[in-house]
């Protein structure tokens, strides 16, 4: 902390606190997000996102940035919005904006350490295969990321060509609020190869055994959407240590309130995120 002498090592506790997750409230979602403020009163959610990023995200960011130039910021962020659930490519984002990659490598680090953003790396281990090293960008919160994206209802949602990637990254949050909710240090991957090879997370458990999940903004599944899963169960198997335990699921939006999980393919199943949990 800033202006801290202190350490206060052994005497303080530091927690970190995201978003309410939907396992604490049923009414997060997607286009609200889980910010307690939002929930409160989601009338009034575009006003409040709106104060948010023009008090905390503009000003007090900006000023830890050092960033002169409000509408270059506020450029940064729009750009940011369109690559939520994208590899990250720093070239890519500092081109359009007149920056180094290296002052744009400073800005993605003060947004994730502020919370505001994720980024998820890619799994590496020895499964026979060329990999992708990049890292996915997520914004930590789905309803920031709408409001950005300026999707305004669940039709806008619905009809969005980011409703894939919005809801990819509702369920990577989510995946992160259980671990630290839990007393876990956050620990979640993506997988993808240079054959095009591609599962959306890979979660480690206990004694080496993995959780693979795909993530489907569709009302309904059907067997091919396991398909990865099963391929990338397969080769860590084979490549992993004896024994290895590896599940795997695919998260969608189903149409009915209570429909049962499902199976899909041998060891894939389908699962409601409403009921999803790890």
């Amino acid at each position: 902390m800033r202006g801290v002498t202190e350490s206060m090592a052994g005497r303080a506790a530091v927690f970190r606190l995201l978003p309410v997750s939907l396992g604490e409230d049923p009414a997060v979602s997607e286009l609200h997000g889980g910010f307690p403020e939002v929930l409160a009163d989601v009338e009034s959610s575009d006003i409040w996102f709106s104060s948010y990023v023009q008090t905390y995200l503009e000003r007090d960011v900006r000023d830890i940035l050092a960033v002169r130039n409000l509408a270059t910021f506020r450029r940064f962020l729009g750009i940011l919005a369109t690559r939520h659930g994208q590899m990250l490519n720093k070239a890519d984002l500092a081109a359009p904006l007149g920056v180094s990659v290296p002052t744009m490598t400073q800005w993605l680090n003060v947004l994730e350490t502020s919370g505001i953003a994720l980024f998820v790396p890619p799994y590496y281990e020895n499964v026979g295969k060329r990999l992708v090293k990049k890292p996915k960008f997520y914004f930590a919160d789905s309803g920031l990321v709408c409001h950005l994206l300026r999707i305004r209802t669940e039709r806008d949602l619905r009809e969005s060509p980011f409703a894939g990637a919005v809801f990819e990254g509702f369920i990577a949050t989510e995946i992160v609020k259980s671990q630290i909710n839990r007393g876990f240090s956050p620990e979640l991957y993506y997988f993808r190869d240079e054959q095009g090879l591609e599962v959306d997370f890979v979660v480690p458990g206990v004694g080496g055994s993995l959780s693979l999940y795909e993530c489907k903004s569709s009302r309904t599944v059907v067997p091919d959407m396991a398909r990865p899963a099963v391929r990338l169960s397969e080769a860590l198997k084979k490549h992993g240590p004896d024994g290895r335990t590896v599940d795997a699921a695919v998260i969608y939006k189903p149409s009915s309130e209570t429909p049962p999980d499902i199976g899909l393919l041998p060891g894939v199943r389908a699962v409601d995120y409403r009921r999803f949990r790890l």
